[in-house]
């Protein structure tokens, strides 16, 4: 099937790893013209590195701070400096927090909604105008299941569960506002993926121990209804992602798409 992304413009922030790379990739496969963000420059190059080999295909990088203000401006203006134009944005920077309530400090909480909601509206805010005057655009911002359900110790989500929350809350409005002047706006809601850099995580907060990647997938995938329980891998979330922003799916707006291989909890 021919996404019709061959030519277009997008950009992934927290593109360097996870998520955010495997659509870079898969956007790349296809023809887009990519650019990704993150802050580290020497997991950028890596990233890029890795886009290069597997699809032949070069992307571009940026080291912005989608937390602050002045940074995201930087990457509206590299962008339209370098390609005059945007088509696609994937709000997927974002992080999450697992700790009991009372154990969330301060530097949690406004961290937490800094990289997650403030940084799609942020973001969603500077490249919306020129998405206006193109009267086109697709945004898809990336959430995650704690915004609609509450999660079993250790994934407590006290803190990341509202932010996640907000970014949902925030795509219905955005594409209400938005959509008339042709630009798409809908979120994607992920469970459990399988990606590397998330398991140190996801251990230290079970509080250590020598348990395996393979076993904490075992333990935490039990209410998922696939055969075999098994969780998301990138490449599936990123295959979701690319049709949800691309032309081919021209009447998605406004949608939140959840993404958890029947998780099956309200």
């Amino acid at each position: 099937m021919d996404l019709g992304l061959s030519g277009k413009v997008a950009v992934i922030t927290g593109g360097s790893s996870g998520i955010g790379l495997g659509v870079a990739e898969r956007m790349a496969a296809e023809g887009a013209e990519v650019v990704i963000c993150a802050r580290r420059e020497d997991v950028l190059e890596g990233a890029v590195a890795q886009v290069a080999e597997r699809t032949g295909k070069t992307i571009a990088r940026l080291s912005i701070d989608v937390t602050h203000p002045a940074e995201v401006d930087r990457l509206r203006d590299e962008v339209m400096r370098r390609h005059g134009r945007v088509d696609i944005l994937i709000n997927n920077a974002g992080t999450g927090i697992y700790k009991p309530f009372l154990d969330v400090t301060e530097d949690d909480l406004v961290g937490g909604m800094q990289l997650n909601f403030f940084a799609q509206f942020r973001v969603a805010q500077r490249f919306v105008p020129i998405m206006q005057k193109a009267q086109s655009g697709s945004i898809v911002n990336i959430s995650g299941c704690s915004g609609l359900m509450v999660l079993d110790p250790p994934f407590l989500s006290t803190c990341p569960g509202p932010a996640k929350a907000a970014e949902i809350r925030f795509t219905k409005a955005l594409a209400a506002e938005v959509g008339p002047s042709g630009i798409r706006v809908n979120c994607i809601v992920p469970n459990f993926v399988v990606a590397p850099e998330r398991f140190e995580r996801w251990r230290n907060s079970m509080g250590g121990g020598s348990r395996t990647s393979s076993e904490i997938q075992e333990e935490w995938g039990a209410r998922i209804t696939l055969p075999g329980k098994r969780w998301c891998t990138i490449d599936e979330i990123a295959s979701t992602i690319l049709f949800v922003a691309s032309p081919a799916s021209s009447y998605t707006h406004g949608s939140v798409i959840v993404v958890d291989g029947g998780y099956g909890r309200d």
